[in-house]
């Protein structure tokens, strides 16, 4: 057995107070994103964990990379025939969740995922490199196959069937926007007893603060 009962940090670089809080939790999120981006100590500051509830009646968490985010909500890309694209169609109502270790900040949002328009999903896979969008092409995400050596051969076979030309979004591939009906900031505290603020969204579309025991 392994005993992790000594790891132990102590969190003692900020604290979360309502007197010095936005009213909306995306003021929040951007005035936190990039604190942590300009601090410099996680290599990804877009990673995130996208829970889902599986087809199997399982939930599911993997990383992924945050793409945009906006007022409306946020924003990633993904095989919409994967098992998150079809977990999702299944069930929209997904969570996010970043954990930024060098300031000791987590936030977890729960929210309404839904497919952004077209003209969205065209023009970030646009912007993608020829690599990233041969890759999309030739992976049947979360399928079972034979051995790497098919994906390898395949996207040498796209790399020919495309060169010089231009590389057109496949229509089973684009984004989600989840429009946050919860959003938790966590901010760790000396002694365990960390800040804990919650907005959560009201039928006339304010957002309600409230203060969680850590």
């Amino acid at each position: 057995m392994e005993d992790l009962s000594d790891y132990r940090k102590s969190y003692d670089k900020n604290e979360l107070l309502e007197t010095n809080i936005p009213e909306d939790p995306i003021n929040l999120f951007n005035k936190w994103f990039h604190e942590v981006e300009d601090f410099g100590g996680d290599d990804e500051v877009n990673a995130m964990t996208v829970s889902t509830f599986g087809l199997d009646g399982f939930p599911k968490a993997r990383v992924l990379l945050l793409k945009q985010f906006t007022y409306e909500g946020f924003i990633f890309y993904t095989n919409y025939n994967s098992e998150k694209g079809r977990a999702i169609a299944n069930n929209p109502n997904v969570c996010l969740s970043f954990f930024w270790s060098s300031l000791e900040r987590q936030v977890i949002i729960k929210g309404v995922a839904e497919k952004t328009s077209e003209n969205i999903s065209d023009g970030y896979f646009e912007s993608r490199p020829t690599g990233s969008k041969l890759g999309a092409i030739v992976s049947n995400q979360s399928e079972i196959i034979p051995s790497r050596t098919v994906l390898e051969e395949g996207l040498k076979q796209l790399e020919k069937d495309f060169e010089g030309k231009e590389i057109p979004r496949p229509k089973f591939w684009g984004g989600f926007l989840v429009r946050p009906v919860e959003v938790e900031f966590w901010q760790g505290r000396p002694n365990r007893l960390h800040d804990r603020i919650r907005y959560h969204l009201q039928e006339d579309y304010s957002w309600k603060i409230d203060r969680l025991a850590p």
